[in-house]
Order: C-alpha cells, then structure tokens, then sequence
C-alpha cells in the first residue's frame, strides 16, 4: 500500500532529501502493483481533459520530421489554486468568511502580458537517426522533456516556496541526466545548478554537444518577455563557457561490468540528483537502466528523480518493482508525486539510506 506524507504543515511540502522536497500530496510507494492500479485508473478517469493531449497519444515525439525545432517556453507566475482558497477561507472566523473568499479570488487573476516570461532554445534533431539507427528514440525532442521542464522552470523563475526542487541546494549541486537525448534538459535547467553532466549513448554524444554549444554562452537563464520571432536554430553558435558536461553513458556496459571498473565508467563527481526522463518504454533496457540509476546513488546524498510517460503498463510496472527490489549498499525509498505534471505522466523520486539508517527523508 501507499503511505501519505502526514506532516503537511499547512498544505505545503514538509520533507525535504538534498535538493528535493516532496509536495504535501506525495505518497510512499510500497506496492508496484498498487501504484500502477492508480496511476492507470486515474488516467483512464481524466480521458480527453488532460490539457493538450489524450491519455494515450503514442510515442510522445514532437514533430520527428523536422532538422531543427525552436522550444519556446512560456512561464507564467503561479496563481492561487482554488483548494488553497478554499482552506484558506475555512481557517477564518464565519463573519470574514465571504469577504475574504472573495478577495482571493481576485488574487487569482489571469497573468497580465509582462508577467509572462519566456524561454526559448534551439535544438537540432537526427531524424535520419531515429528511422536508421536501430533502439535509438533520443535524437529528436519528446514531449515529456518538454512539459517536465516547463514544470521546473516555472516554479525555479518565480521562486515558488514549495517547488520541487529546493533552488538554493541546487544551485550548489551537481546534476546527472540519463538517457538525455538532444540535452534539451541540460539547456534549459543548466543555468540553475552548479554543474550538469549529461549523459547518453556514445552515437547521441556529438548532437547533444551541437545543441548545447548553440544554446550556452554562460550561466545566465535565457529568459525574456514573449516575442514574435525567436532566434532560428540555423543561427551560429555562440561562444561557450559553460557548466554543462556531455559525456557517453552506456547502461549496459555498466551493468555488465566488474564492480571494481564501474566507478571509471560513471561520472567522476558523485551526483546529487540523477534526472530520469521519458526512458521507460522497451522492458529490454529497464535491467541496465536500473542498474546505473543503483550505481550513481549514494546513500544519504543522492535523490532520483523520474518521470516517466504512461505507455505500456506492464513496462512501468517491471520498471517500479525492479527498483523497489534493488538491494544492496542502502535500502530504496520511492516516493510518488501528484500534481507536478498534467497529461499522461508519473513521477517518482527515490533515493538510498544505509543499511544502519531510518531511511527517513534528512
């Protein structure tokens, strides 16, 4: 079964593991089959409502017919939900009820224009890859790296007290992504962390650095108003100095590797949060995938964050109670997350407690 987190402190997130901090809403997963029941059942209940998109809409890809693509992000500030309103108008006193409801209420506005902010990156695609290369799905732009990041950078822009990822200790940390395909992730969230290792499959290594040296000239977030024309991708690339590291990462080979050797396939900095995004949809690459997300934890330090698109159920399922089963140098907590994304999606964070811990969140 699923344990809720019981300390809501007034709604908002309480437990907090290194850069992550878990919503109020999360719950521990301690069942596979359990989660998969809910995650599926919630899906078939929301059908067509989910913004943009149906509960099932294939493989996710944005447009694989296209060299290059602009991504154009519009952030805008977060508004009071009307469940905050609601708890909010029931902690006052009966006379101030109707008043007050009615003022939050007009906090929660519509944005004006300027509020608005947008990010907007270029990204070439491989889409001879993607037809030629057999098992190769990341040389073009998914749609769960797109909403997972419009997700993230809009709670870092606004300084949201309770967003996921707490932005101080992540500025300070040192970020691993799995399976990034084009590096559309490490453009857009590089600007918030103190370094970003990107990793994939050696033949996604020279894409990925394109894409990186086109978008990255600093540290500085490319954010600003909305326009009518962005920069095309075709554009030069700028001159690069920045804190993004793309380096080949072959799941495989590190699974199958002696323990002693492992460590010189892996990044040489442990990492503090290892992003695992859209990578869960063939059942032949979940042992390896495993494996390295087991490999790059460190026990106390480390917290895996996934998100993973609802496809086939069987393959979220083996994926979920291979990770619930991993043992070995720290016991796997795996908690669930509601509410950070809309459309098709689950998203899980874990992470390691030594063997001797209380595998509470520190």
């Amino acid at each position: 079964m699923n344990e809720q987190v019981d300390d809501l402190g007034d709604y908002i997130a309480a437990h907090t593991h290194g850069v992550v901090r878990l919503p109020a809403c999360s719950t521990r997963v301690l069942d596979a089959d359990e989660e998969v029941f809910l995650l599926y059942t919630n899906l078939a209940g929301r059908g067509t409502e989910t913004k943009g998109t149906t509960g099932f809409r294939g493989l996710g890809h944005i447009d694989s017919h296209e060299d290059t693509l602009t991504i154009s992000i519009n952030l805008r500030p977060p508004t009071e939900n009307a469940e905050n309103t609601e708890h909010v108008a029931n902690e006052l006193p009966p006379k101030h009820k109707k008043r007050e409801h009615s003022s939050q209420k007009r906090k929660a506005r519509k944005p004006r224009t300027e509020d608005v902010k947008t990010v907007e990156v270029g990204i070439f695609q491989d889409k001879t890859a993607l037809r030629s290369r057999k098992g190769d799905t990341g040389s073009v732009v998914w749609h769960a790296s797109v909403d997972f990041a419009e997700a993230i950078l809009r709670q870092l822009h606004w300084k949201v007290p309770e967003a996921l990822l707490d932005r101080e200790s992540l500025s300070e940390a040192h970020v691993v992504e799995l399976g990034a395909g084009t590096g559309l992730l490490s453009i857009m969230l590089s600007p918030f962390v103190r370094h970003y290792t990107v990793t994939d499959i050696p033949e996604l290594i020279p894409l990925i650095r394109k894409n990186v040296g086109h978008n990255l000239s600093s540290n500085v977030p490319s954010v600003s108003p909305p326009r009518a024309a962005g920069k095309h991708p075709s554009s030069p690339p700028p001159s690069m100095s920045t804190n993004v590291t793309a380096a080949a990462l072959d799941w495989v080979q590190l699974q199958n590797a002696p323990a002693s050797l492992r460590a010189k396939l892996a990044p040489d900095e442990p990492a503090d949060l290892v992003l695992v995004v859209d990578c869960i949809y063939h059942p032949s690459l979940l042992p390896g995938l495993l494996s390295t997300i087991d490999c790059l934890t460190v026990p106390g330090r480390t917290a895996v964050l996934v998100v993973v698109e609802l496809r086939a159920e069987d393959v979220i399922r083996e994926f979920l109670q291979g990770w619930l089963d991993k043992t070995g140098d720290g016991v796997w907590e795996i908690w669930s997350l509601g509410g950070l994304l809309d459309g098709p999606y689950a998203v899980w964070v874990g992470w390691k407690e030594s063997s001797s811990g209380n595998g509470s969140p520190q």
